[in-house]
């Protein structure tokens, strides 16, 4: 069984936007080193859109507004930041709304690779995370969320999801605790 790490939405948009501390961005460096060393595939997720927003439907509340300031069609906003990777054989999938499956190809990349366990991570809690962990878990992927590797700007949501409703789908770890799992046994 394949596994992948999904680093999701750390771009420099949103992390500036987040104001994502620098001990955030160093727990999941550490979390992408951990993987890559243990032979999981580190998979970088963004949400960008073309110049004017065509993807976007007035409908789409949140993305809507979005488009009315012309977020994540610009390279630099849409890019994965520096501080989480990507590596040289790593892919980015582009979405076009929250779930990281929402229009993107994600999907077939992880039947290609053969990956079954997916482990979460990104900005924002509510977002991102909140809706690939569903649609995940409705297509039966197994599932670990990487809790101190997520952020959300409201911290009484992010323990909501973490103590009460991630669980039920997903085992919900810290960074350290994940990582000593990846650690080859002291021999």
């Amino acid at each position: 069984m394949g596994s992948a790490l999904l680093i999701m939405d750390v771009q420099r948009g949103i992390v500036e936007r987040f104001g994502a501390p620098a001990e955030y961005l160093t727990r999941l460096a550490a979390a992408a080193g951990a993987a890559r060393a243990a032979g999981v595939a580190v998979i970088h997720v963004r949400v960008a859109f073309r110049p004017g927003h065509p993807e976007v439907s007035p409908r789409n509340r949140a993305f809507a507004a979005l488009r009315a300031g012309g977020a994540f069609a610009d390279a630099a906003a849409a890019s994965i930041h520096p501080a989480v990777g990507p590596g040289l054989d790593e892919v980015v999938v582009t979405k076009l709304r929250v779930s990281a499956f929402a229009g993107s190809d994600l999907e077939v990349i992880l039947r290609a690779q053969g990956i079954e366990e997916l482990v979460l991570a990104g900005i924002a809690t509510s977002g991102v995370v909140l809706s690939t962990l569903r649609e995940a878990a409705d297509r039966d992927y197994r599932l670990a969320v990487l809790e101190d590797a997520c952020l959300d700007a409201d911290a009484e949501v992010h323990r909501v999801l973490m103590q009460k409703v991630f669980p039920r789908q997903a085992e919900v770890l810290t960074v350290a605790a994940w990582r000593s799992r990846l650690a080859p046994p002291a021999g």
